[in-house]
C-alpha cells in the first residue's frame, strides 16, 4: 500500500513549515485567495528542504473570502486567471530548483470543477495550456477527473482524512458544524479506512467506497501539524508508503 499525502499550504498560517516536514506534496497558494510572490518563493523552499513535491493551489480571485465563495466567470476569465496563477508558482519552483508536479484546485473552486463539467473542463485545459506534464488532482470520482482525462492530463484521485462526506461523495459543506474532523485520532483513523479499505462512513452512516491516489490534510486551522502527524504514523503503522504521486 502506498499513498501520497498532501497539504494545502503558503496561506499564511503559522504550522506550515511543521506540515510541510510531515506530508509528501504541498500544495501551494498562488495569490489569488492567499499567498503574496515572497510567501509563495519561501513556502517551495521550505518544500525543496523537506523533499516535498511542489504543486500549485489555485483558486477564484476572491481574498476577502479565503476562495471558498463560489463565482461566475466567463470560461476566458477562469482560464486567463488559472494561467496565471499556476505560471507564477511554476516559475518560483524552477527558480527554487525545480519543476511543478501537479495542480489542486483550491475551495469553491474545486468543488464546482468536481460537479460542473462546463467549470472542468476549463481547469483541465488552463492546467494544459501551462504544460501538458501537470498531474491535476481533483475529488475522487468527480467530473474534474474526467474531464483532466479528456483533456490529456494525469490526474490523481484525492480524499481527505479531515472532512466528512456526504453518501453521494460530496464533501460536506464547511458551513455544517460537523464537516471538519478536528481530532487527529479521528482523521487518522478516516485515513487508514480510506487507503487500507477504499471505504468510509458517510455522515449517515452508510459505506462510501473512496478510492485515492492522495490523502489531504488541511493546514488551514489550529492543530494542523498535530493532525498531520496523527496521520502519518497511522498510517506507517499500518505499512503504507507515504510518498508524491508517480511521476
Amino acid at each position: 500500500m502506498r499513498i501520497d499525502l498532501n497539504a494545502d499550504v503558503g496561506e499564511g498560517f503559522a504550522e506550515d513549515e511543521a506540515v510541510i516536514a510531515l506530508v509528501s506534496s504541498v500544495n501551494v497558494a498562488c495569490g489569488a485567495h492567499a499567498g503574496d510572490p515572497m510567501t509563495i518563493e519561501r513556502t517551495i523552499a521550505l518544500a525543496r528542504r523537506f523533499g516535498a513535491a511542489v504543486g500549485a493551489h489555485p483558486a477564484y480571485p476572491d481574498r476577502d473570502g479565503f476562495g471558498r465563495r463560489d463565482m461566475e466567470m466567463s470560461s476566458s476569465d477562469l482560464t486567463a486567471t488559472l494561467v496565471d496563477q499556476v505560471a507564477t508558482v511554476a516559475r518560483a519552483g524552477r527558480l527554487g530548483g525545480g519543476e511543478l508536479s501537479h495542480v489542486k484546485p483550491h475551495g469553491a473552486l474545486y468543488n464546482r470543477a468536481a460537479r460542473d463539467p462546463a467549470v472542468a473542463e476549463t481547469v483541465a485545459r488552463a492546467i494544459r495550456r501551462v504544460s501538458a506534464d501537470l498531474v491535476l488532482v481533483g475529488l475522487a470520482g468527480s467530473v474534474a477527473l474526467e474531464a483532466g482525462s479528456a483533456a490529456g492530463l494525469r490526474v490523481a484521485a484525492e480524499a481527505f482524512a479531515d472532512r466528512r462526506y456526504e453518501p453521494d461523495g460530496r464533501l460536506r459543506d464547511r458551513r455544517e458544524p460537523d464537516a471538519l474532523l478536528h481530532d487527529p485520532l479521528e482523521a487518522a483513523a478516516q485515513a487508514v479506512a480510506i487507503v487500507r479499505d477504499g471505504a468510509i462512513l458517510a455522515v449517515d452512516g452508510s459505506r462510501l467506497e473512496l478510492r485515492a491516489d492522495t490523502l489531504c490534510v488541511h493546514g488551514d486551522a489550529p492543530g494542523a501539524a498535530a493532525r498531520v502527524r496523527a496521520v502519518r504514523h497511522a498510517l506507517e503503522a499500518e505499512g503504507v508508503e507515504i510518498r508524491p504521486i508517480d511521476p
